[in-house]
């Protein structure tokens, strides 16, 4: 940006790229409502108010313009779509800017996997500002495909990849002054540094914040949100596919700490992408619940613009890049049109997978064996629960047949495989869990949190077995079984956790995927987004990973019988 052009511009002696005429602009520094007209230059909003000529001009008569959303944590892959396509899901609607922390695809690739986001965002409508994961692996009690060390995050960082540091996970060895964890922290410390700290509270809380973490965005109940905004971090509330937390925290925010409070979707599937929108939908449902508008639109502009220090977003003002959400109604904000760097967004073509695509192994050993020999009557049971990340540790009697544990589906008791497929070990871990309703068949996929090993949940062995075949047929992807059969299957070949095809039609194969299951007697709205997460030893109670069952709370291995 020539910034004597963009004065020149602003003071009204040169004539801007665009002038957009007679719009109500959202000021989300003063909280009122203006009418006047909007001066664009090179990407920028040199001037608002009246008098400005240009080449081009747009009447608005009437109709609001707000900045363009940001998202204020979001992990492209779980749109299962490169980042090209998930840019097509979300800025129609308004989003404009995501803050990215691209560790799926750090867990497979490493730092490589990091670079290959970074150039797959570049020239797209969407500003993608990516964060360097903090947790790969998240721990030491699962195999990744690759290891991110603090010198590699500073790497990353130096070269201009990354803006941040990304959700810092391993809470525990933070809390305990763990030495790697501390250096990677340490070379972020003029840069933002965003939290993940489930139920911590108290004085271990104390430690998480003295550390440097400055944001959390895990909180399930009011009481949590609030110990963690009197500690001095913003709270990102979610509104994940699989994590709704918006309507519970909604009577968190009040006038005096609505400034510290940020939107995000973190994990967000392509239907509900495409169908209900992202923060778009939270922004709405939050006036619906009673947030007086500019408050609503300020949690996902403002606010998350100042805590991630993206100086040059989150209002209309001079200087600011012009991304901006045009609307009708104020109280049911939906994008008519939308501005990213003062061009007019239009839908762009896929991108050629040929230049992009970016393989990763899925190696799967071939004769895999489930059989879980009983060393006692009482076993440890992974309790799922609808719409949460966080799972409850269940002891529970086994069904034992023939000297071996064995699914119950009668019980809602499943059996539980998680498969190395980096091609590290060959570990298996094996366990059971209950909360997903399948009376036959299996589900599985290679979008485990974090490590994305292949990850199996089943009623027998036989359709276990043939789906861990149907992901290594397809090199990485999600599948639903029923014995040998295969209902329902959506490839995923770029790094085994996204496809490089139209966001539409990875929707269309996804929405088989949970019919199929929910034909196989799957009682969760979405079971394979749930599936992802009950191998992430990072979140409570109970979790499943190669290395074995993960006692959350105590964060150690424990064995499956008690």
């Amino acid at each position: 940006m020539n910034l004597q052009s963009l004065l020149s511009v602003a003071r009204g002696d040169s004539p801007a790229d665009l002038v957009l005429r007679n719009a109500q602009v959202v000021n989300i520094f003063s909280g009122q409502i203006g009418r006047g007209d909007i001066a664009i230059w090179q990407g920028y909003i040199a001037g608002i108010g009246a008098g400005y000529s240009a080449k081009n001009e747009v009447n608005l008569k009437g109709t609001y313009v707000a900045p363009g959303l940001i998202d204020a944590h979001v992990h492209i892959e779980s749109s299962l779509c490169v980042p090209s396509q998930y840019a097509q899901a979300v800025v129609p609607r308004g989003v404009t800017t995501v803050v990215a922390d691209p560790h799926e695809i750090g867990n497979v690739a490493g730092a490589a996997g990091v670079r290959f986001m970074h150039k797959s965002s570049q020239g797209l409508p969407l500003n993608v500002v990516l964060m360097a994961s903090s947790c790969v692996p998240a721990t030491t009690m699962e195999t990744s495909g690759a290891t991110l060390t603090a010198d590699d995050l500073a790497r990353l960082l130096r070269d201009g990849i990354v803006h941040g540091l990304a959700e810092v996970m391993n809470f525990p060895d933070v809390i305990r002054g763990e030495r790697e964890v501390l250096r990677k922290i340490d070379g972020f410390r003029r840069q933002p540094i965003d939290g993940h700290a489930p139920s911590v509270t108290g004085k271990q809380l104390n430690a998480y914040v003295a550390s440097g973490v400055g944001s959390d965005h895990e909180c399930v109940t009011v009481d949590e949100a609030r110990e963690k905004l009197a500690r001095g971090m913003y709270i990102l509330i979610r509104e994940a596919t699989n994590a709704r937390n918006l309507d519970p925290l909604l009577p968190l925010i009040t006038p005096e700490n609505s400034r510290r409070i940020c939107f995000c979707t973190d994990d967000r599937q392509p239907e509900d992408l495409l169908n209900t929108g992202g923060v778009d939908y939270m922004l709405r449902r939050a006036i619906e619940r009673g947030v007086d508008p500019i408050t609503a639109f300020r949690c996902c502009t403002l606010n998350s613009a100042e805590w991630h220090q993206l100086r040059d977003r989150g209002a209309i003002a001079p200087g600011r890049v012009a991304d901006l959400f045009v609307f009708d109604d104020l109280k049911k904000p939906v994008a008519r049109e939308v501005y990213c760097a003062g061009n007019l967004f239009t839908p762009i073509a896929a991108r050629p997978d040929s230049d992009d695509a970016f393989r990763a192994p899925c190696v799967i050993p071939e004769n895999l064996r489930f059989e879980i020999p009983a060393r006692a009557n009482r076993i440890r049971v992974i309790g799922s629960l609808p719409d949460q990340l966080v799972t409850e540790h269940r002891v529970l009697d086994a069904k034992i047949e023939s000297g071996s544990a064995i699914a119950d589906a009668s019980r809602d008791i499943l059996k539980m495989a998680v498969v190395e497929r980096h091609g590290k070990n060959g570990n298996v871990g094996l366990g059971f869990i209950q909360g997903f309703g399948l009376k036959r068949g299996a589900i599985a996929g290679t979008v485990a949190h974090d490590h994305h090993n292949l990850v199996i949940i089943g009623c027998d062995e036989d359709s276990m077995r043939a789906a861990a075949r149907a992901i290594a047929k397809m090199g990485g992807g999600l599948v639903a079984c029923a014995g040998e059969a295969i209902l329902a299957e959506l490839p995923l070949p770029v790094a085994g956790l996204m496809s490089d095809g139209p966001i539409a039609e990875v929707r269309d194969a996804y929405a088989k995927l949970i019919q199929a299951s929910h034909k196989l007697g799957a009682t969760l709205h979405d079971p394979f987004m749930a599936m992802s997460f009950m191998a992430l030893e990072v979140i409570p109670s109970l979790k499943l990973t190669d290395v074995g069952l993960v006692d959350v709370e105590q964060f150690r291995v424990v064995d499956l019988f008690v």
